[in-house]
């Protein structure tokens, strides 16, 4: 492995899937026939349950799906449309190469094998109705200023609704706001997002703890893209919010062909007073390459990034973060003895920015001296539908045409003996399970 940060290579991908620390691979899963279903699959009695509990928080009215799958009448249109993206698994968005790396996640979002035949075997029976009777009730849904974290106890908006043009350039900019804070509070939960109007026209927002307006840097505290929630942390885990923080939010703002006012805020979810979290939550853009160089019309353009940990570490989760052109990302730990191993890949879709949250028996256990390897692939080709044009170069840059390659990581720090005792831990369920 000698490539170094910004180079590139042209050609097709492919990752050697080796244990992390424990964790098995698992191999392809490929959804079951669907010739081996027995009985009749109805939608009433097959289908709504499946599109209920994992499709219809997106696909209804005013949601951010471009049909509603409410009702059999609204999905059976649709039917040959499902059965792709389902078999193929573009639907439900959960992007994580399944033949590699780690395969425990929460809020995993995918559909099982079993679900995806079911749904499957109704499609190629001509999507029957079935009887009125099997019908589950209607599943009922919060507004769309529903918070994913739950209720905040502090919500902190940008100063004034922002108005974007009907037509325009893409616009950056920075907004300050008082947090009101009159003592340090510890954090379990954050989230940032735009108001219910403002949705459309947000590319990103990303908040940010200052002392001061006038600041150079500031902490990391959150993001919003297309397609994502908010933050959980883990149990025992938590971000400092200190006494009078400013609360920096950068904004991307596109226009859409119609006027949009916008308040982009910030919820926050506090520990009880005087409660601290035994962890410091870390969640930070890392191995970033500015040195991109996408030719026009090529595909499976590769480049290579690194970050050292000089600490041990518990990694926590796992958000590619790519532009229009980009396909694929994984990362693996080089270790101090030399050794690799693949922590996750994850195929890219522009409309999902998805955070893959580690399950705890699964989080990567990294010692001090590991290096994170963050590869990358672009497609500049015409059969990328998110392609801008496939006749110009693009390298990095802050707007959608052009294109980023890092990787979002939440981690928290061990000293040497918890770090021991974590992988003795996992050593001993990795040998239960063997048994």
């Amino acid at each position: 492995m000698k490539a170094s940060i910004g180079t590139r290579s042209v050609g097709s991908f492919g990752v050697v899937a080796l244990a992390l620390l424990g964790v098995s691979t698992l191999s392809a899963v490929t959804p079951a026939a669907a010739g081996g279903q027995n009985a009749e699959v109805t939608f009433t009695k097959d289908v709504a349950p499946i599109l209920q509990a994992s499709c219809q928080t997106c696909h209804r009215e005013g949601a951010i799906a471009p049909m509603s799958l409410m009702t059999y009448e609204d999905a059976r249109p649709w039917a040959r449309a499902i059965k792709e993206k389902v078999s193929t698994r573009m639907m439900p968005p959960w992007y994580i190469d399944r033949n590699v790396g780690v395969q425990s996640f929460k809020y995993d979002r995918s559909l099982s094998d079993d679900q995806i035949a079911t749904l499957v075997a109704w499609v190629d029976a001509g999507a029957p109705r079935g009887n009125p009777s099997d019908m589950p009730p209607p599943r009922e849904f919060a507004d769309r200023d529903r918070w994913h974290i739950g209720e905040p106890d502090l919500v902190i908006p940008i100063p004034e609704p922002f108005v974007v043009p009907a037509e325009g350039a893409n616009w950056w900019g920075d907004f300050f706001s008082d947090s009101g804070l009159t003592e340090d509070r510890w954090i379990k939960a954050v989230e940032t997002k735009p108001s219910a109007e403002g949705f459309p026209v947000v590319h990103h927002a990303v908040t940010r703890l200052q002392e001061t307006e006038d600041a150079d840097t500031g902490d990391f505290l959150n993001e919003y893209a297309q397609g994502k929630n908010g933050d959980v942390f883990p149990p025992g885990t938590g971000r400092l919010v200190k006494a009078g923080s400013i609360i920096r939010f950068n904004l991307h703002y596109a226009s859409i062909g119609k006027e949009t006012t916008d308040r982009t805020s910030v919820g926050l979810t506090f520990y009880p007073k005087g409660e601290e979290p035994e962890k410091e939550l870390f969640s930070r853009a890392l191995a970033q390459n500015f040195d991109l160089d996408i030719p026009p019309g090529e595909d499976n353009v590769r480049h290579d990034s690194y970050h050292p940990f000089t600490t041990n570490v518990r990694l926590t989760g796992f958000q590619p973060h790519l532009h229009n052109r980009g396909k694929r990302q994984c990362i693996e730990a080089i270790l101090p003895d030399g050794n690799t191993q693949t922590i996750s890949c994850a195929n890219w879709d522009f409309g999902w920015h998805i955070v893959y949250n580690y399950a705890d028996d699964a989080q990567p256990l990294l010692p001090k001296g590991t290096f994170l390897h963050t590869i990358t692939w672009h497609d500049n080709s015409s059969a990328n539908r998110w392609n801008p044009d496939p006749r110009n170069w693009a390298g990095f840059g802050q707007r959608s045409s052009d294109d980023m390659s890092f990787t979002w990581t939440s981690y928290y720090e061990l000293d040497d003996e918890e770090f021991a005792a974590a992988v003795e831990e996992r050593k001993a369920m990795t040998d239960n399970n063997d048994e």
